[in-house]
C-alpha cells in the first residue's frame, strides 16, 4: 500500500513488490537499490546477473563475503569476450555506482581543484557530529544495518579517498570509552594513511550537540588551510586567489551524483567512481 502511494505521489509508471519481475523486464536497463543495508549485496548481484546497471545506496555491502561476491560477479559480467564480439566490448559494460555523494558536492570539487598539483602529502580532519540514535535502531544492528561505521561513516572514507587521490594503505581506530565489541560503536576516531604519505582522520561522534555543524572538513596543505562547514561555507586561509565559496543552501552533491551516473549510462562513459575505489572504501570500513 505504501509503495502504491509513493508511486502515485512521485509519478512512477508502475509499482510492484515483485522484485524478480523488475529484473526480468527487458525494458528496464537500470536498477536503484535503496533497501535496508543487509539486502544491498544480494540485490546488486541479482541486478548485475540480470544485465542491469546498478545504483546502490551506501553501503555497498555489510560483510566481506557479500563484497567478495559482488567483486566476482562484477568481473564476470564485464569480462572481455573472445572473438569478433570483443571489439567495442567496453561500450556495453555494466556500471555499478554507490551513492557516495559527498565527492560530487560543488565545494568538495573546489577543494579537489585547489589541491591539484600541490605535490606534497596533505592532512585531512573530518569531524562528524553524527547525533545519537537508539541502540535498538535497525542501523545499529550488525546483521541488518551493519552498524554506523559501515553503514554511514563509509561516506567520509570515500570523501577523503577522493581528495587524497591515492590508495588507502592502512587504518588505525580508537573508540571512546567502553562501547563493547562489534560494530555498534558510534563514538570513534580513525586515521587513514594513503599511499602518497597523506593522512586523514575521521572523528565520528554521537555524543555532541545538534547546534554544532554536522559535518566539518579541514584540510592542511603547503602552509595553507581549507575549512568546509556543513557543505554551505568553504573558507580558504593562505590560498592565492581563493578566500571563500558560500552557498545559499546546503549541497552535499546528491543531485550531481545521480546525474553523473545517468550521464555515464546515456553517453557510454566510464563509471563516475571507479569500481576498485568502491571496493577499497567498503573494505576499509570493515577494517
Amino acid at each position: 500500500v505504501s509503495g502504491v502511494h509513493a508511486g502515485k505521489k512521485y509519478g512512477f509508471e508502475e509499482t510492484t513488490t515483485d522484485s524478480e519481475a523488475v529484473l526480468r523486464d527487458a525494458e528496464v536497463n537500470t536498477v536503484v537499490v535503496a533497501t535496508r543495508h543487509d539486502s544491498h549485496a544480494r540485490y546488486v548481484c541479482q541486478s548485475l546477473l540480470a544485465r542491469k546497471h546498478v545504483f546502490v545506496e551506501k553501503p555497498l555491502a555489510i560483510t566481506r563475503q557479500g563484497l567478495e561476491e559482488i567483486e566476482k560477479i562484477f568481473q564476470e559480467v564485464n569480462a572481455p569476450k573472445a572473438g569478433p564480439a570483443a571489439v567495442g566490448a567496453e561500450v556495453g559494460a555494466l556500471l555499478l555506482m554507490v551513492g557516495f555523494n559527498r565527492r560530487f558536492s560543488p565545494q568538495v570539487q573546489q577543494v579537489k581543484t585547489l589541491l591539484t598539483g600541490v605535490g606534497e602529502p596533505t592532512s585531512f580532519v573530518m569531524t562528524v557530529n553524527a547525533g545519537s540514535i537508539p541502540a535498538d535502531h535497525w542501523t545499529q544492528d550488525p546483521k541488518v544495518g551493519g552498524g554506523r561505521i559501515i553503514g554511514e561513516a563509509c561516506h567520509f572514507i570515500d570523501l577523503l579517498r577522493f581528495l587524497a587521490g591515492a590508495p588507502i594503505v592502512s587504518v588505525h581506530v580508537e573508540a571512546l570509552g567502553d562501547q563493547g565489541q562489534g560494530m555498534r560503536a558510534d563514538r570513534v576516531s580513525f586515521t587513514l594513511r594513503f599511499a602518497d604519505g597523506s593522512m586523514g582522520t575521521v572523528h565520528y561522534l554521537s555524543n555532541g550537540h545538534k547546534s554544532f555543524p554536522k559535518e566539518r572538513l579541514e584540510v592542511f596543505s603547503t602552509g595553507r588551510i581549507l575549512q568546509l562547514d556543513n557543505f554551505r561555507s568553504l573558507r580558504g586561509y593562505g590560498w592565492p586567489g581563493f578566500s571563500k565559496m558560500n552557498l545559499w543552501r546546503q549541497d552535499k552533491g546528491q543531485t550531481a551524483c545521480a546525474a553523473a551516473f545517468v550521464d555515464a549510462i546515456r553517453l557510454g562513459g566510464p563509471a563516475p567512481i571507479p569500481f576498485e575505489e568502491l571496493v577499497e572504501v567498503t573494505r576499509t570500513s570493515f577494517d
